[in-house]
């Protein structure tokens, strides 16, 4: 081998980066360094980079050794049952498919089932294993859904671990304070210290740790500064109140809609309209009650609308948006946002005393139907209010699936998402069993796991029946993979029957009874596997 090294006077760091450099431009393009006149550039190339990856290895000057670091604080909680820390191991050296249910085959999708394993040794209180940690952190790198879950089962190991490779740095970000230990509001020196001195995710952890248990010293505690913070600073700050939000933060807030910030003052106004009791939310009810009518000349009781001819100053200070977006028109556009803020509570009263059910289903004049039912489903959810949100959406075997209020299946779930997990479930199971499959994709995603037995059977039966008329399967595969997942393990037992290839319809897509076999298989199989690792997990039983 030519022994060729580096030039005079280069160091050995800047040659590996020349050799890299070259490595990637190719030869013909820039000279290896030390290539000398007749030789063969690609060979001196490699020859020279052999003889820095020796210099590498073997020329590393000794150096102080460094103290080691203090040992990772002690886990308390009981260690996994055998079964499943290989269980474990199992789902973390799985790799994810195409995803979906669109992959073809029968074998679970394992990586799909970790969620759920996580929330299953979490509610045990198990500790991670420790081999298992380097595995898990990097599995949680990569999927922002399972950091939370992750980050609790891995416990105060595995902060140890991201303090010594950069790598897992992100499960510090996760942790309030970085990990380290924040100080309790009896500490009021080092509260302030921390407040004062702390860097911002520091200082954003201990509001939103002190807001949990004391809102009003959390309140107080961010007036000290809001007049020196930063635009964005005061932005996250405020958004912490959400937690605890009460009338005693109200004065805070009122002053904040004079903030010079627009979007610390939209941010103050959607708080201040979640609170039905305060200023703004009377303004804002005298404002859209101004728009709102009924009208009793006409044979039968119809809604008329007046949308405002201008937003004027006090409209902004109170959070609405003078500018509507591309394609909106600009009176429509300040309508809908004097509705979604004004507290539900005003209508029953404005609209001759009818209940939210009554009111959604007067005719509305002019096409502003559409505008006003979009504004009063943003203001349900905004307030969680469940008697206006069962009144817009109306009956799940409504002929339209848009419904009487909402305008979008997206609202739908919004709306869903106000309503307790068992009405939820049943809204859900009778939708599909009017509707089918095809529009409850969003809808089941608001279900509580495992879905209830009326859920799961309206699932099943519509797999059956769209499997039954030969439909393209792979328009549910959305919905086949929410199945593996949310399904009661218990209906495996009835999963049984459709494993088999069902005989195609003429009509059917090429390969659709295969595929739909394959898939209740996958479905049945990965049912079983959800079974065995709840008993995996479940502590012996004293006798």
């Amino acid at each position: 081998m030519n022994t060729t090294s580096a030039p005079p006077g280069a160091s050995a760091g800047n040659c590996w980066e020349d050799l890299v450099t070259v490595a990637l431009l190719g030869t013909e393009r820039r000279t290896p360094p030390g290539c000398g006149p007749g030789q063969d550039a690609p060979t001196a190339l490699l020859d020279v980079a052999a003889v820095e990856t020796l210099r590498r290895r073997a020329g590393v000057r000794p150096a102080r050794a460094a103290s080691r670091p203090d040992p990772a604080a002690p886990d308390p909680r009981p260690p996994l049952p055998a079964a499943a820390a290989h269980r474990l191991t199992l789902l973390l050296a799985d790799r994810p498919g195409t995803g979906g249910g669109s992959r073809r085959g029968t074998a679970p999708d394992l990586m799909e089932l970790l969620p759920q394993w996580l929330a299953l040794a979490n509610a045990h209180g198990f500790a991670a294993p420790p081999q298992a940690l380097p595995a898990l952190l990097d599995t949680a790198r990569g999927r922002t859904d399972l950091r939370p879950a992750a980050l609790t089962f891995a416990g105060p190991r595995a902060l140890w671990l991201a303090r010594l490779n950069p790598e897992w740095r992100f499960a510090l970000r996760s942790m309030p304070g970085g990990g380290t230990a924040l100080p309790d509001s009896a500490e009021p020196e080092r509260v302030q210290q921390l407040w004062q001195e702390g860097l911002f995710a520091e200082r954003v952890a201990l509001l939103t740790a002190i807001r949990t248990r004391q809102p009003a010293a959390a309140r107080e505690l961010l007036t000290t500064t809001w007049a020196t913070e930063r635009a964005e600073d005061r932005l996250m700050f405020l958004d912490s109140l959400r937690s605890k939000l009460g009338a005693a933060d109200e004065p805070f807030l009122e002053q904040a809609l004079a903030d010079r910030s627009r979007n610390v003052r939209a941010t103050a106004a959607e708080l201040l309209s979640a609170l039905p009791e305060s200023a703004l939310a009377a303004r804002m009810a005298a404002r859209a009650g101004s728009c709102v009518a009924v009208d009793r000349t006409r044979g039968t009781p119809t809604i008329v609308v007046e949308a405002p001819h201008e937003c004027d100053p006090g409209m902004e200070r109170d959070g609405v948006v003078p500018k509507a977006p591309a394609g909106r028109g600009e009176r429509s556009w300040w309508l809908g946002q004097l509705v979604e803020a004004a507290p539900l509570s005003t209508w029953p009263r404005r609209l001759g005393g009818r209940t939210p059910d009554d009111i959604v289903a007067l005719p509305v004049a002019d096409d502003w139907q559409g505008e006003l039912h979009a504004a009063w489903c943003r203001a349900a959810v905004r307030q969680r209010d469940p008697g206006w949100s069962r009144a817009l959406l109306g009956a799940p075997s409504a002929p339209e699936a848009g419904g009487p209020g909402a305008v979008s299946l997206a609202e739908r779930s919004k709306l869903l998402a106000t309503l307790g997990s068992a009405e939820r479930a049943e809204w859900v199971a009778g939708f599909i069993g009017t509707h089918g499959l095809s529009e409850a994709f969003q809808l089941l995603g608001v279900c509580a796991v495992p879905w209830t037995g009326s859920l799961g059977r309206a699932v099943v039966d519509a797999l059956d029946i769209a499997r039954d008329a030969g439909s393209y399967p792979w328009s549910f595969s959305g919905v086949m993979g929410l199945a593996e997942r949310c399904l009661d393990p218990a209906e495996a037992v009835r999963l049984e029957a459709l494993t088999g290839v069902p005989d195609e319809p003429e009509h059917a897509a090429p390969g659709a009874g295969s595929y739909w076999s394959e898939a209740f298989q996958r479905l049945v199989t990965t049912l079983r596997l959800r079974t065995t690792m709840t008993k995996e997990l479940t502590p012996p039983t004293s006798t």
